[in-house]
């Protein structure tokens, strides 16, 4: 890395001398600079190098894939990467506008707007009034006698309906809007 640097010093110095040494040509006034396209080319040639050099020398320890003393200790940042990579402010723009609620109200709407609005209660077995204990283990009943791996017909449909009825029944405040649009129907 030192013989790098010792040869862009050396290049550097090179092209000064060649630029700033022009003072006996009769054309170029005293305080006058006058650089050709040869000087040109091994002026910006030194830059590239220059540049090239100070990345190479910042990038050592990645490029020889050495561990650096931050890497050796044990630090905050260095423990849950992938939260932070998930969970940065930045993604909080890129969220999705419309609450539970909404997306909700807008299917049961649309459920009764059609006449499909199901009977979740006929569809568990429940009275209106029940509990959420009562709602939970009908559920557990009925997914055990009518899970696919338990039961010999294959009644799928039956299943994903009784997976949205208590999906829908066993929260509190999506129950409310269906018992409000179901109530309507």
């Amino acid at each position: 890395m030192k013989a790098l640097a010792i040869i862009c010093f050396i290049m550097l110095t090179y092209s000064t001398i060649v630029v700033f040494g022009q003072d006996d040509m009769e054309s170029v006034k005293k305080n006058e600079l006058v650089v050709t396209d040869e000087e040109q080319i091994i002026l910006f040639t030194t830059a590239i190098l220059i540049v090239v050099g100070i990345f190479l020398y910042l990038a050592r320890n990645i490029i020889r894939r050495k561990k650096t003393a931050y890497d050796k200790k044990e630090f905050l940042s260095q423990k849950d990467r992938d939260y932070e990579k998930y969970h940065s402010d930045w993604t909080d723009d890129y969220e999705d506008f419309k609450s539970k609620n909404s997306i909700d109200d807008e299917e049961f709407r649309k459920a009764m707007e059609k006449s499909s609005l199901l009977n979740y209660y006929e569809i568990l077995g429940v009275p209106k009034d029940a509990v959420q204990s009562e709602i939970k283990s009908r559920y557990r009943q009925l997914a055990k006698e009518l899970h696919p791996d338990k039961s010999k017909n294959n009644d799928s449909d039956k299943m994903v309906e009784i997976n949205k009825a208590y999906e829908v029944l066993s929260d509190k405040d999506r129950r409310e809007r269906y018992d409000k649009y179901f109530n309507v129907s």
